[in-house]
């Protein structure tokens, strides 16, 4: 009869060559690891940084810039110190798995990355600035804050509009305030028998008295347009976009010529259309004869 339980022995010995083999390549990984990711660190983010410096990118994108720069050293550094201590069949799945992964995340995050990539273009190229009044596709608002993966805007009616980045930069974006002078555009309508200097010294006259106007250039007020009802005169002003508002200037430049049209007596305008011609009844006789009713029989 056979013993139903065999003593089975185990020598501790067996085992101590793996366990040290195991420990020497732990060690050797996260030492390689360390010198490779210091050294690395220490030697590319401080050439990384002077050379963004040196060609005077905007310290946002230069900050992002050294972050990337981080994360990459830190990768390479696993890659390294993987290969250096034995692990190249782990790193080889590792690297599989990883580029399917990255493929993955590429296709489900192409609007992300478009934004991300815009965004960087915007902060580098600075087509506008916090602070700014832009105009893009039909719409209007002052930037309050760019980030890189969308812009934020504030409309003249106080909301709040957040814009993807990838939207902004293949735009064509106008920036109100980007130069030091903009004109003042108006058209002021008189009518045909009005005097031209009359109305253009009034015109030019209350435009220069408008504050925020600059002197120069001076104000002026061509004719521009002969159209059906009245004889079109562009006021133009100009004025520094940082220090006056647009819309008041322009308020005001309005009202102030109105009034003075109405205390000179000149005229503007409502559109109207005049018929000229005859009009002419005949057989009129006819007519009436036609509209008799007959008297009905007994």
């Amino acid at each position: 009869m056979l013993p139903l339980q065999q003593e089975i022995s185990v020598d501790p010995q067996e085992y101590v060559p793996a366990i040290i083999d195991a420990a020497v390549t732990v060690v050797l990984f996260v030492v390689a690891f360390a010198v490779i990711y210091l050294l690395g660190k220490y030697f590319l983010t401080r050439t990384v940084e002077t050379g963004l410096r040196q060609r005077g990118f905007d310290e946002t994108l230069i900050n992002l810039t050294v972050s990337l720069t981080v994360v990459f050293t830190a990768i390479v550094s696993v890659a390294l110190a993987a290969t250096v201590a034995g692990f190249g069949v782990v790193l080889s799945a590792f690297a599989v798995m990883g580029g399917a992964l990255a493929l993955a995340v590429g296709f489900a995050a192409q609007d992300v990355i478009s934004n991300f990539v815009a965004g960087v273009f915007i902060i580098q190229d600075e087509p506008f600035t916090i602070g700014d009044w832009i105009e893009w596709d039909g719409n209007s608002g002052v930037v309050r804050d760019v980030q890189l993966r969308v812009t934020k805007l504030e409309t003249f009616d106080n909301e709040l509009v957040t814009v993807p980045n990838s939207d902004l930069a293949s735009a064509a974006v106008v920036n109100n305030v980007a130069n030091d002078k903009r004109r003042v555009s108006v058209g002021f309508g008189i009518g045909y028998d009005d005097d031209i200097t009359q109305a253009r010294e009034a015109i030019v006259s209350e435009g220069a008295n408008v504050d925020g106007v600059l002197d120069t250039p001076e104000p002026a007020a061509p004719v521009t347009e002969l159209g059906d009802s009245a004889v079109v005169l562009s006021g133009r002003i100009w004025i520094n976009p940082t220090e006056s508002s647009y819309g008041a200037v322009r308020a005001e430049f309005l009202e102030a010529v109105k009034e003075r049209f109405d205390a000179e007596g000149i005229d503007m305008p409502y559109n109207n259309t005049e018929l000229s011609g005859n009009i002419g009844v005949t057989n009129t006789d006819e007519l009436e004869g036609e509209r008799e009713v007959p008297e009905p029989s007994a």
